[in-house]
């Protein structure tokens, strides 16, 4: 779909983005997320526990570390960390959890389904979670993480390793640019659901892996919720849910001309709007709004006329006092 004309002086002081990077993916537009993702800092995962030294706290036994506390004895504890002392006393098993340093990895999965390919504000719904993911890559880099990728949707099945530094950044950013290349230009194939895309994710994601969702919600299926859970179970999930101002509020009255798989067509809007036109959004996103309540994932709203810094804030990429050299 194309974006519906607005007058200019709705979006002039809003609009980064000119031309053909308001509507497509480009790689210098990734890459100019580096400079603004200097004050953004990924929040340290609940649980990490990677097999690779780096600057995160974890939960992994091992020579030189420090004990934190014990706690229940949990099916797949190493025997060795018992605490037979809290054992003896309690009367139920215990093992003592130790802390060191580890690196985590972070796992895009950006969503290509038709529907992202939209907008009336600045930019498409593709194009903002590309900025956003691009934001995360960087700021994953900053601080020491290793970042990969996993893209579904329109003909796109591609999968990027995590890896570290800039070329690791880099190398997911090339590859988000190249799947929304191949989204465009295979239009009418069919969108993979996000429970298949779950499912490849789980190949990818370590224990402690931070995942990011980036998607409409539109392609969220009922067989996504249990490779959700297996994936929370074992890392930290967050979604960053893009949307549009049309999808919010229905236009004023009026004619439009939108273009769809290459077809221009016009669309009258002759009445007032009335609620079952943002209960229809709103029922599309509500299959993964439901799943991430009730698996208490983190989620933000990043509209298309957002700026994508300010708007993942809250999602526990939270701004920090630490600064790295990267």
């Amino acid at each position: 779909m194309q974006a519906l004309p607005v007058p200019r002086s709705a979006t002039a002081s809003r609009a980064p983005l000119h031309g053909a990077a308001a509507v497509q993916v480009e790689l210098e537009t990734l890459i100019a997320q580096r400079l603004a993702a200097r004050s953004l800092v990924l929040a340290a995962s609940r649980k990490a526990a990677t097999a690779q030294a780096g600057l995160r706290s974890s939960r992994f036994r091992g020579r030189g570390v420090d004990y934190v506390e014990s706690r229940g004895y949990q099916p797949g504890d190493d025997i060795r960390s018992m605490d037979w002392r809290v054992t003896a006393r309690s009367g139920k098993p215990h093992t003592k959890v130790f802390q060191e340093e580890r690196e985590r990895s972070v796992l895009l999965l950006l969503d290509h389904a038709p529907s992202m390919r939209f907008g009336t504000r600045v930019c498409f719904k593709s194009v903002q979670a590309a900025r956003a993911a691009a934001l995360i890559a960087w700021s994953a880099t900053r601080g020491g993480d290793r970042v990969g990728a996993l893209g579904f949707g329109s003909g796109v099945t591609g999968e990027v390793r995590p890896a570290g530094g800039a070329r690791g950044a880099l190398h997911c950013l090339r590859a988000l640019a190249d799947w929304d290349a191949i989204a465009r230009a295979d239009v009418a194939a069919v969108a993979e659901p996000l429970s298949l895309a779950l499912e490849r994710t789980r190949r990818l994601a370590r224990p402690g892996t931070l995942i990011v969702l980036l998607t409409d919600g539109f392609s969220a299926d009922t067989a996504a919720e249990a490779p959700l859970a297996r994936l929370a179970s074992h890392g930290d999930v967050r979604i960053v849910v893009t949307t549009d101002a049309l999808e919010m509020c229905a236009p004023p009255r009026g004619r439009y001309s939108i273009e769809v798989g290459g077809m221009r067509r016009r669309i009258d809007f002759g009445g007032s709007a009335d609620a079952r036109w943002t209960q229809a959004f709103e029922q599309r996103r509500e299959i993964l709004l439901r799943q991430a309540r009730r698996l208490g994932a983190g989620l933000v709203t990043l509209d298309t006329r957002d700026d994508p810094a300010r708007s993942l804030a809250p999602l526990s990429l939270a701004l920090s006092t630490r600064r790295s050299t990267g």
